[in-house]
């Protein structure tokens, strides 16, 4: 896909505590859904989108990331010494020779917003994709294409919602909006994790965002909030009162990987689509099922 966002900002220094003890030494977004971790699928929908330069905000304890994408010499030799070339063509395409990773350190968990404005150098003045590796989206084409898609079209910043659970509104940014056309809205205002008394819609943002150079200003000029955090929703919030901001009600299927029970759903679904498992795979949770 040709397309002119080509900058993409993982943050990646998150401490997984939803997962502890599984991450305590180990980074929450290198946690395998069937045989590929949750960071690879949020890079290959990256790189599917045509971005080429993949910024990984990372923190203490994360080196598996960057070691994930280095070249891994000893073991591929080993595979083509043994003849398992199916599984050496895999490893060599977990990264296309074209994109680049670089990579900055976030000190202190200080917020989503102080992980964001880190890649400004990076960044420049141009417009760039945020992705969570912890929300998991299958989607043809994938999410952040749509988004771009979008972007490209409008010239404005974009976020992707989804509708979620009345009482759930406390764990997401939640936006008002106008109507919707076409599953695209002009965003009005966005509050982070209300309450469900407060909260203006059940739309919540999820992991996927692009946005404007012009959020880097916003961010800069934010204080720390009660948990001593910078957080993008505020830096969003203060953006709308100089540029457009839409919403897109993407399509295809969401899992949060950041929660055990999603996580769990996102295994047992893309298990059932694996070529090599999902005949046999059946067959077990079949079984399973009679024996209940």
């Amino acid at each position: 896909m040709n397309s002119t966002i080509k900058k993409a900002v993982f943050p990646v220094a998150g401490l997984g505590t939803r997962f502890l003890p599984v991450t305590k030494a180990n980074p929450k977004e290198m946690l395998p859904i069937v045989d590929k971790p949750l960071i690879q699928y949020a890079v290959e929908e990256a790189v599917a989108a045509g971005i080429q330069d993949l910024v990984f905000v990372t923190g203490r304890g994360k080196r598996a990331i960057e070691d994930h994408f280095d070249k891994t010499y000893e073991l591929e030799v080993t595979l083509e010494a043994r003849g398992r070339h199916r599984m050496l063509t895999s490893m060599r395409g977990i990264l296309p020779e074209e994109v680049s990773c670089i990579y900055i350190r976030q000190p202190e968990p200080l917020g989503l917003g102080d992980a964001v404005l880190r890649a400004r150098s990076i960044i420049g003045n141009e417009p760039f994709a945020v992705i969570l590796a912890d929300d998991l989206i299958d989607a043809a084409p994938g999410c952040i294409a749509q988004m771009i898609d979008v972007h490209e079209r409008h010239g404005a910043s974009v976020l992707a919602v989804e509708s979620i659970p009345p009482t759930d509104t406390d764990k997401y940014g939640v936006i008002e909006s106008g109507d919707f056309a076409n599953g695209i809205a002009r965003i009005d205002a966005i509050v982070e994790k209300p309450s469900p008394a407060s909260a203006p819609s059940n739309l919540g943002v999820v992991g996927r965002y692009i946005l404007t150079p012009g959020i880097f200003d916003q961010l800069a000029d934010l204080g720390r909030d009660d948990n001593g955090e910078i957080q993008l929703t505020d830096g969003i919030a203060r953006l709308l009162a100089h540029e457009r901001v839409l919403a897109l009600e993407f399509t295809g299927q969401r899992y949060d990987c950041g929660d055990k029970l999603g996580f769990l759903k996102a295994t047992v679904e893309y298990a059932i689509k694996h070529p090599e498992l999902k005949d046999e795979f059946l067959d077990y949770l079949a079984k399973w099922h009679t024996r209940r």
